[in-house]
């Protein structure tokens, strides 16, 4: 086998962890806020704290999580037991709602108690699933794969949110059309269970360099400014992943919404489906010409293809334009994801990969859902538009939240110049399989 192949075994699980674990961050990331949305309160700015305190309980479990795992020089418990626990707070969110809140605290506003349930119970949600998929499984993927294969691989894993989408959209959305969200919130959680179950019996690593020092020393390596300078291309990828971050965070809260509601779409469903499907292909595809130039190199070809697909949804109406819109918008970000990963693993050490997938989070998470929502929310309420529903008049987003993506994605190109320019690191090679 060439030393830049991927072996059956580690495509299969590659395949399987990364499609799970995004289904059920696809619940958390889009469905979630459609729920809260349809079924708590229309507020924006309830939607952006729900994202942005989600991020924080995310990143501290990775940081905590991935410094662990490294110490332990394991990852399967981690995987199979964060995917277990993952999936029952999963099912857990349909047994929030006005009524339940008004039933177990008749004397308190129930739409109150209603939202700070959902955000604490998200909380302990994001951060099983950032333990097991953030911390554990990203880990395990730069464990096992090389400079020579991460393109790829990382090209395939960057569909895997677009894929999800498709599968939740397609198997499982005329259930939350239908207002059977405990059914639909209960077979995500209960099939991310029964994956962490069968990942415990199947998951293969190979022994791990162990970092030296304390935990708490491994913990906090990564936020030192002496390890900044120490690994500067490290650190200007990770600069750069969170300003696309923070982009794809303005306008992807609110887009089926916007779809749905704005646009009046019908058929939303089809034309949602259509553009996965085409932004997977093109992703896949671009992941092998991303392994022969170089993955850096890809990162600013792939952000100019996102910021055009945005200004194209700012001005599409209709179905077939929609389509071709997002097509170009999502393979965009995309490959912009896929080539930025890449570059973050082929600078990894080899003994801290799970404390990397801290720093990760905190700028592919923290830093875009803490300020992109916000940003997002602030141009829905300054458009002030809505529609009426069941005779209740609701805030709807609008397309400028496209246009304002698209400028904050340009800025992608100040760090990623630097990037380009830093100085060499030593190039981290992984096991393999």
């Amino acid at each position: 086998m060439s030393t830049h192949a991927v072996g059956g075994r580690t495509w299969a699980w590659v395949v399987l962890l990364g499609l799970t674990g995004q289904v059920a961050w696809a619940v958390e990331n889009m469905y979630l806020n459609v729920f809260v949305h349809e079924t708590i309160t229309d507020s924006p700015t309830v939607l952006a704290l729900l994202v942005a305190s989600s991020a924080v309980a995310a990143t501290v479990a990775t940081l905590l999580a991935g410094s662990a795992s490294d110490r332990r020089g394991r990852r399967r418990e981690f995987i199979a037991l964060g995917y277990v626990t993952w999936g029952l707070a999963t099912a857990a969110f349909g047994l929030v709602g006005v009524d339940a809140a008004a039933s177990l605290a008749p004397a308190l506003d129930a739409v109150v108690v209603a939202v700070v349930a959902i955000i604490v119970l998200d909380c302990v949600m994001s951060a099983l699933g950032a333990t097991a998929n953030d911390a554990a499984f990203n880990a395990w993927v730069t464990d096992t794969t090389t400079t020579g294969n991460r393109g790829r691989v990382d090209g395939v894993l960057a569909t895997m949110p677009l894929l999800a989408m498709l599968l939740v959209f397609g198997a499982l959305d005329p259930l939350t059309r239908a207002g059977h969200w405990t059914t639909f919130f209960a077979v995500v959680g209960v099939t991310t269970t029964l994956v962490g179950v069968v990942a415990w019996f199947g998951v293969r690593e190979a022994p791990l360099p162990r970092p030296s020092g304390t935990y708490l020393s491994s913990v906090l390596d990564g936020l030192r400014p002496s390890t900044v300078r120490h690994r500067p291309a490290l650190y200007l990828a990770l600069g750069t992943w969170a300003v696309l971050g923070v982009s794809t965070q303005v306008f992807l809260p609110y887009l089926i919404i916007y779809v749905q509601r704005y646009l009046d779409i019908e058929g939303y469903a089809i034309v949602l489906a259509s553009v996965l499907i085409g932004a997977a292909v093109l992703s896949m595809l671009g992941g092998r010409v991303l392994d022969r130039i170089g993955a850096v190199n890809g990162v600013g070809p792939a952000v100019g293809i996102f910021a055009v697909g945005l200004l194209l949804m700012f001005w599409a109406r209709g179905m077939l334009p929609v389509i071709g819109a997002g097509i170009v918008t999502m393979s965009g970000m995309m490959l912009a994801i896929a080539s930025i990963s890449a570059t973050v693993r082929n600078h990894t050490p080899p003994d801290r990969a799970g404390e990397v997938q801290g720093l990760r989070m905190v700028a592919a998470v923290l830093v875009p859902m803490v300020v992109g929502p916000f940003i997002g929310a602030a141009v829905i309420a300054g458009a002030d538009e809505t529609y009426v529903d069941l005779g209740v008049t609701k805030v709807v987003p609008t397309p400028w939240i496209f246009p304002t993506a698209a400028l904050v994605a340009l800025l992608v190109l100040v760090p990623w110049r630097l990037l380009r320019k830093a100085p060499a690191e030593r190039s981290v090679v992984g096991v393999g399989s």
